[in-house]
Protein backbone atom coordinates (compact mmCIF):
# COMPACT_ATOMS: atom_id res chain seq x y z
CA UNK A 1 0.00 0.00 0.00
CA UNK A 2 1.40 3.66 -1.21
CA UNK A 3 0.77 6.48 0.81
CA UNK A 4 -1.49 8.00 -1.14
CA UNK A 5 -3.35 4.49 -1.50
CA UNK A 6 -3.45 4.82 2.18
CA UNK A 7 -4.98 8.69 2.40
CA UNK A 8 -7.39 7.55 -0.43
CA UNK A 9 -8.66 5.25 1.57
CA UNK A 10 -9.00 6.37 4.76
CA UNK A 11 -9.34 9.98 4.70
CA UNK A 12 -12.83 9.87 5.25
CA UNK A 13 -15.25 11.49 8.11
CA UNK A 14 -15.26 9.11 11.32
CA UNK A 15 -11.75 7.34 10.36
CA UNK A 16 -9.57 6.81 13.16
CA UNK A 17 -5.81 5.84 12.56
CA UNK A 18 -4.04 4.40 15.40
CA UNK A 19 -0.46 5.86 15.54
CA UNK A 20 1.53 4.17 18.39
CA UNK A 21 4.03 1.80 19.26
CA UNK A 22 7.27 1.11 21.54
CA UNK A 23 9.06 3.33 24.09
CA UNK A 24 12.25 2.52 23.03
CA UNK A 25 12.68 4.17 19.80
CA UNK A 26 16.15 3.91 17.52
CA UNK A 27 17.55 7.75 18.12
CA UNK A 28 18.12 7.91 14.59
CA UNK A 29 14.25 6.59 13.88
CA UNK A 30 12.60 9.47 16.43
CA UNK A 31 12.64 12.54 14.59
CA UNK A 32 10.91 9.44 11.34
CA UNK A 33 8.04 9.13 13.89
CA UNK A 34 7.63 12.93 14.28
CA UNK A 35 7.67 13.41 10.12
CA UNK A 36 5.32 10.79 9.61
CA UNK A 37 3.01 12.18 12.01
CA UNK A 38 3.05 15.87 10.83
CA UNK A 39 3.12 14.44 7.05
CA UNK A 40 -0.27 12.45 7.74
CA UNK A 41 -2.13 15.48 9.80
CA UNK A 42 -0.71 17.22 6.75
CA UNK A 43 -2.03 15.16 4.07
CA UNK A 44 -5.78 14.49 5.32
CA UNK A 45 -8.81 16.85 6.34
CA UNK A 46 -11.11 13.84 7.86
CA UNK A 47 -8.76 11.26 9.97
CA UNK A 48 -8.34 11.18 13.79
CA UNK A 49 -4.91 9.74 15.07
CA UNK A 50 -5.32 7.81 18.37
CA UNK A 51 -2.50 6.77 20.72
CA UNK A 52 -1.89 5.96 23.87
CA UNK A 53 0.06 8.51 25.41
CA UNK A 54 3.34 6.53 25.84
CA UNK A 55 6.79 7.83 25.87
CA UNK A 56 8.38 6.82 22.94
CA UNK A 57 6.93 6.58 19.56
CA UNK A 58 3.51 7.26 20.89
CA UNK A 59 4.76 10.79 21.61
CA UNK A 60 6.94 11.19 18.86
CA UNK A 61 4.10 10.08 16.18
CA UNK A 62 1.80 13.00 18.49
CA UNK A 63 4.37 15.60 18.16
CA UNK A 64 4.12 15.62 14.29
CA UNK A 65 0.25 15.73 14.66
CA UNK A 66 -0.13 18.21 17.11
CA UNK A 67 2.25 20.76 15.24
CA UNK A 68 -0.52 20.54 12.21
CA UNK A 69 -3.73 20.06 14.01
CA UNK A 70 -3.92 18.92 17.34
CA UNK A 71 -7.86 18.97 17.48
CA UNK A 72 -7.40 15.58 15.49
CA UNK A 73 -5.48 14.50 18.41
CA UNK A 74 -6.92 11.71 20.63
CA UNK A 75 -5.40 9.44 23.86
CA UNK A 76 -7.11 6.48 25.77
CA UNK A 77 -5.27 6.75 28.72
CA UNK A 78 -5.13 3.84 31.49
CA UNK A 79 -6.37 6.40 34.38
CA UNK A 80 -7.01 10.17 34.27
CA UNK A 81 -3.69 11.54 36.03
CA UNK A 82 -1.90 9.24 32.84
CA UNK A 83 1.17 11.65 31.99
CA UNK A 84 -1.21 14.83 32.38
CA UNK A 85 2.21 16.96 31.28
CA UNK A 86 3.32 15.33 28.18
CA UNK A 87 -0.75 15.17 26.97
CA UNK A 88 -0.87 18.19 24.91
CA UNK A 89 -4.10 16.60 22.98
CA UNK A 90 -7.14 17.59 22.12
CA UNK A 91 -9.03 15.24 23.39
CA UNK A 92 -8.50 12.90 26.04
CA UNK A 93 -10.47 9.42 27.01
CA UNK A 94 -8.94 7.82 30.19
CA UNK A 95 -10.18 4.19 31.45
CA UNK A 96 -11.36 5.89 34.71
CA UNK A 97 -14.34 6.94 32.48
CA UNK A 98 -15.14 3.56 31.02
CA UNK A 99 -17.76 1.35 32.60
CA UNK A 100 -15.76 -1.73 32.27
CA UNK A 101 -19.00 -4.09 33.71
CA UNK A 102 -20.57 -3.09 30.16
CA UNK A 103 -17.85 -4.24 28.32
CA UNK A 104 -17.35 -7.82 28.01
CA UNK A 105 -16.05 -8.10 24.70
CA UNK A 106 -13.15 -5.34 26.42
CA UNK A 107 -12.54 -7.36 28.98
CA UNK A 108 -12.70 -11.03 27.29
CA UNK A 109 -9.92 -9.94 24.38
CA UNK A 110 -7.80 -8.31 26.89
CA UNK A 111 -7.51 -11.59 28.59
CA UNK A 112 -5.61 -12.93 25.57
CA UNK A 113 -2.63 -11.08 27.33
CA UNK A 114 -1.11 -14.10 29.14
CA UNK A 115 0.58 -11.50 31.69
CA UNK A 116 -1.92 -9.97 32.78
CA UNK A 117 -4.78 -12.47 32.45
CA UNK A 118 -5.35 -13.01 36.00
CA UNK A 119 -4.73 -9.30 37.11
CA UNK A 120 -7.69 -8.10 34.56
CA UNK A 121 -10.96 -9.69 36.74
CA UNK A 122 -9.48 -7.93 39.68
CA UNK A 123 -9.06 -4.79 38.11
CA UNK A 124 -12.40 -4.83 36.77
CA UNK A 125 -13.61 -5.41 40.27
CA UNK A 126 -12.35 -2.49 41.40
CA UNK A 127 -8.95 -3.52 42.78
CA UNK A 128 -6.19 -0.66 42.10
CA UNK A 129 -2.99 -2.11 43.79
CA UNK A 130 0.60 -1.38 42.06
CA UNK A 131 0.20 -4.94 40.35
CA UNK A 132 -3.55 -4.74 39.36
CA UNK A 133 -2.60 -1.26 38.02
CA UNK A 134 -0.69 -3.58 35.15
CA UNK A 135 -4.02 -4.33 33.66
CA UNK A 136 -5.25 -1.02 32.71
CA UNK A 137 -2.36 -0.73 30.48
CA UNK A 138 -3.81 -3.73 28.20
CA UNK A 139 -6.88 -3.16 28.33
CA UNK A 140 -6.24 0.47 27.59
CA UNK A 141 -4.36 -1.14 24.43
CA UNK A 142 -7.66 -3.13 23.76
CA UNK A 143 -9.91 0.12 24.21
CA UNK A 144 -7.59 2.07 21.64
CA UNK A 145 -8.49 -0.97 19.12
CA UNK A 146 -11.79 -2.16 19.30
CA UNK A 147 -13.45 0.76 21.29
CA UNK A 148 -16.46 0.61 23.42
CA UNK A 149 -20.16 1.40 23.56
CA UNK A 150 -18.97 4.88 23.50
CA UNK A 151 -15.58 5.30 21.67
CA UNK A 152 -15.69 3.58 18.40
CA UNK A 153 -13.29 1.46 17.01
CA UNK A 154 -9.97 2.22 15.21
CA UNK A 155 -10.24 1.47 11.34
CA UNK A 156 -6.35 1.17 10.83
CA UNK A 157 -3.29 0.89 13.20
CA UNK A 158 0.44 2.31 11.93
CA UNK A 159 3.12 0.96 14.23
CA UNK A 160 6.47 1.27 15.50
CA UNK A 161 7.75 -2.08 16.50
CA UNK A 162 11.02 -3.71 17.70
CA UNK A 163 11.53 -5.55 13.82
CA UNK A 164 14.13 -7.74 16.00
CA UNK A 165 11.76 -8.80 18.13
CA UNK A 166 8.31 -8.73 17.21
CA UNK A 167 4.53 -8.26 18.34
CA UNK A 168 5.52 -8.09 22.03
CA UNK A 169 4.67 -6.62 25.20
CA UNK A 170 1.47 -3.95 24.88
CA UNK A 171 2.11 -2.86 21.34
CA UNK A 172 2.04 -6.65 20.15
CA UNK A 173 -1.00 -7.05 22.24
CA UNK A 174 -2.57 -3.92 20.38
CA UNK A 175 -1.41 -5.50 17.30
CA UNK A 176 -2.51 -8.83 17.90
CA UNK A 177 -6.29 -7.27 19.06
CA UNK A 178 -5.95 -5.36 15.52
CA UNK A 179 -5.67 -8.09 13.57
CA UNK A 180 -7.81 -10.50 15.23
CA UNK A 181 -10.77 -7.93 14.95
CA UNK A 182 -9.64 -7.28 11.14
CA UNK A 183 -8.02 -4.19 11.46
CA UNK A 184 -5.21 -3.80 9.10
CA UNK A 185 -2.23 -2.93 11.27
CA UNK A 186 1.44 -1.62 8.93
CA UNK A 187 4.76 -1.36 10.83
CA UNK A 188 7.73 0.89 9.64
CA UNK A 189 9.12 -1.49 7.16
CA UNK A 190 6.20 -0.33 5.04
CA UNK A 191 5.51 3.13 6.54
CA UNK A 192 9.20 4.43 6.00
CA UNK A 193 9.14 4.29 2.58
CA UNK A 194 6.16 6.41 2.70
CA UNK A 195 8.35 9.85 3.83
CA UNK A 196 9.91 9.61 0.44
CA UNK A 197 6.40 9.95 -1.28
Amino acid sequence: MTFFDFINKYDVPGSIVLLEGKRDVKKDDQPLLTELGHKLASSTKHMIFRSGNATGADQFFSTGVFHVDPDRLQVITPYTSHRNKGNAVYTSIPLDDVNLMQEPGVVYQSKHNKKTANLIDKYVAGARDRFSIKAAYIIRDTVKAIGTTDIPPANFGIFYDDLSNPMQGGTGHTMDVCKKNGIPVINQSIWFGWLSE
